[in-house]
């Protein structure tokens, strides 16, 4: 049976929030840091306000009731490619609008909680003191939607010079066991890079045998709206469908130490791509050891055409 994270291990971080100047204090306690160091992931309760949650969640409503009036993915991001990304089965009855890209690009209160949050001065604490953003998105899984997520690393779709990336998911529903909730494999960053290339295919998954290994050890990773997940950017992990009535949407916000380099396009180009959220640039760069296929972009709105086998460009 998989071992299911209880975040209330973890409800006394150390919340001393400061403002937009960048000088944030520490967030976590020492006890969650090197959790998160041993583990390769970390749960924390109360990553935004109430205030900033309900924000958020008015304007994803928007773009839900926005979504019934298309029968595919639209908008356009800054490379041409859709911003809203629809499931197969998306109609205006039943909305599965399950990818948005960039949403920091069209709402003050997405950019306010990926810049100025709790959930900021947090990753900071684990890759900081400078830190600069990489890219948003949401996944949403609504309910009845089919889609899963394949068991893969971030780290081989955005190769840094360093592997200092944190991927922050703030759960914006409560997020149980029956409605696709992330699951991870512990310490599995400490491990290799996993090819996500099959047959001259760049599928976004690792194979077969690798995902079977991390699902005999994964953590279900479960939380009440406003919690986080901090995920180490070479961490297994994956997802289910949803099969409840009720939502899973996460905000994810990818981060970066600012000596981490990108060494590929990225697979959601921004405009905000490598705004320094806390600290400054002080100019270095810094390089660890490893080796990796360089990823291919896909051809559509998100990373879930080349899970489905649809080909990349």
């Amino acid at each position: 049976m998989p071992k299911i994270l209880c975040i209330l291990n973890f409800m006394h971080a150390e919340f001393r929030h400061i403002g937009k100047n960048g000088n944030a204090h520490i967030m976590l306690t020492q006890d969650q840091i090197d959790f998160f160091h041993e583990t390769g992931y970390l749960v924390v309760p109360d990553a935004v306000t109430a205030a900033e949650l309900a924000a958020i969640k008015e304007d994803f409503a928007v773009w839900v009731d926005e979504s019934r009036s298309y029968s595919q993915s639209y908008g356009e991001m800054i490379n041409g490619k859709p911003r809203f990304d629809t499931e197969t089965g998306h109609n205006a009855d039943k909305p599965l609008l399950r990818r948005i890209n960039a949403p920091h690009e069209i709402s003050p209160a997405f950019f306010n909680v990926m810049s100025n949050s709790r959930m900021t001065d947090m990753v900071a604490d684990l890759i900081g003191p400078d830190v600069k953003l990489h890219h948003s998105k949401i996944n949403s899984k609504l309910p009845g939607a089919a889609t899963a997520v394949k068991w893969h690393q971030d780290f081989p779709f955005t190769p840094h010079s360093n592997d200092s990336l944190v991927t922050a998911l703030l759960m914006m529903d409560d997020v149980d066991e029956e409605n696709g909730p992330l699951e991870v494999c512990p310490a599995t960053h400490r491990g290799p890079l996993h090819s996500l290339w099959h047959d001259g295919t760049f599928t976004g998954a690792v194979a077969n045998n690798v995902t079977e290994d991390a699902r005999r050890n994964h953590v279900t990773c479960l939380g009440k709206a406003g919690s986080v997940c901090l995920m180490h950017t070479r961490l297994l992990h994956g997802s289910a469908p949803n099969t409840s009535a009720n939502p899973r949407t996460l905000f994810i916000c990818v981060y970066s130490a600012v000596d981490a380099i990108p060494l590929s396009p990225s697979p959601v180009p921004c405009e905000y791509q490598g705004h320094i959220v806390r600290g400054r640039d002080n100019g270095v760069v810094r390089t660890s050891a490893f080796a990796l296929e360089m990823p291919a972009l896909p051809k559509g709105a998100s990373f879930f055409d080349q899970q489905s086998g649809q080909s990349t460009q």
